[in-house]
């Protein structure tokens, strides 16, 4: 936020849109009669108008983006509720909706069909999210959780949570895994709480 700007026209920080576009037009008014005197007066008026026009249309330019900000985390946030809660059509409807779509969008649309099991869906999602914001860890961790879980699912015909190698009747029942499928569920556990939304979508 340029500070400047608001001292420019005269006006607090937390001034509301009308009483800055108030007092821009009450100095445009003051500066546009001075700009006809003579000498270093009517220069420093004319210097002043544009200074005027530079300071008001930033400061509404920022507060618009803020807006629109704001605006998209609380519908990000909407949209993982109703993933949290199950509702994944709602979610879905949600994301359909929006008109700027960014790396969050990318990630909870990837959610989406993480839930719906298209993981191929939710992988190419997540890539580009990736690419869009690559300095995002959550992404990441996501991707590679999920890209692990792909290769094994592929590696073992789809067989998941089954002991491939059982050597007695009590492992056949569970009761010895190996470290392999240990890993693989940990991986499981991992990818599914990102997946769930444990953590902030912000």
């Amino acid at each position: 936020m340029n500070n400047e700007n608001y001292e420019l026209l005269q006006v607090s920080e937390s001034a509301s849109d009308a009483e800055i576009k108030e007092a821009y037009e009450r100095l445009k008014a003051k500066y546009n009669e001075e700009k006809w005197l003579d000498g270093e007066a009517g220069n420093n008026a004319a210097r002043m108008l544009g200074k005027l026009d530079v300071a008001y249309n930033e400061i509404m330019q920022e507060r618009k983006e803020q807006s629109r900000t704001t605006e998209g985390n609380d519908a990000f946030e909407e949209v993982a509720s109703c993933i949290r809660s199950g509702d994944v059509s709602r979610a879905q409807q949600l994301l359909d909706g929006f008109n700027e779509r960014n790396a969050e969008w990318h990630y909870l649309q990837s959610v989406v069909f993480y839930k719906k099991n298209w993981m191929n869906e939710s992988k190419k999602q997540l890539e580009i999210a990736m690419q869009m914001d690559a300095t995002n860890s959550k992404y990441r961790d996501a991707y590679d959780k999920l890209n692990s879980r792909t290769q094994y699912t592929e590696q073992t015909g789809g067989a998941q949570g089954t002991n491939p190698n059982p050597a007695s009747g009590d492992e056949q029942m569970g009761g010895n895994w190996c470290a392999n499928c240990a890993s693989m569920c940990y991986t499981f556990l991992c990818v599914n709480c990102l997946f769930n939304l444990c953590c902030n979508c912000h």
